[in-house]
């Protein structure tokens, strides 16, 4: 087996809770890493989602952590279109079972900001979470999490 735990370490985008609401997005710092990979994970719907009562998640990426502009489909591995503000994944109909999602992030930018944005009647949370796996560190192994 080889080793992938020295080489990786996580950020926590998105923390592990029940939301009605939009997140307020946690700056990812990619200095000294040439790779990241964002894993989102969402439970079951707290309602049934609809194209006026949903959940798009979007990302962002900056230069300087300051001027964010919209990932665009150049930017991402593992997704065949990114929706306009940098949607990279949109809850719009029933999300019965809790699922895992991965996105590999190739824009080059030092910051990441992930926004879990709500629009209509969310009376029911859903959970949610997201971390991104910052890889390739130029200073391996990397610390250990546990």
């Amino acid at each position: 087996m080889k080793d992938i735990h020295s080489a990786l370490l996580a950020a926590l985008a998105i923390e592990a809770a029940v939301f009605n609401a939009d997140n307020v997005p946690a700056a990812i710092d990619l200095l000294g890493y040439d790779a990241a990979e964002l894993v989102l994970l969402i439970g079951a719907g707290g309602i049934v989602f609809t194209n006026a009562n949903k959940i798009e998640f979007k990302l962002t990426h900056s230069d300087d952590d300051v001027s964010y502009t919209a990932v665009d489909i150049g930017d991402l591995l593992g997704v065949d279109a990114v929706g306009e503000g940098g949607i990279i994944k949109a809850l719009t109909a029933a999300h019965p079972t809790a699922a895992a999602y991965r996105f590999g992030y190739k824009g080059g930018k030092r910051y990441l900001k992930l926004l879990a944005d709500f629009s209509g009647a969310h009376g029911t949370g859903t959970a949610l979470g997201a971390v991104v796996l910052k890889g390739w560190g130029q200073d391996n192994p990397q610390v250990n999490q546990a």
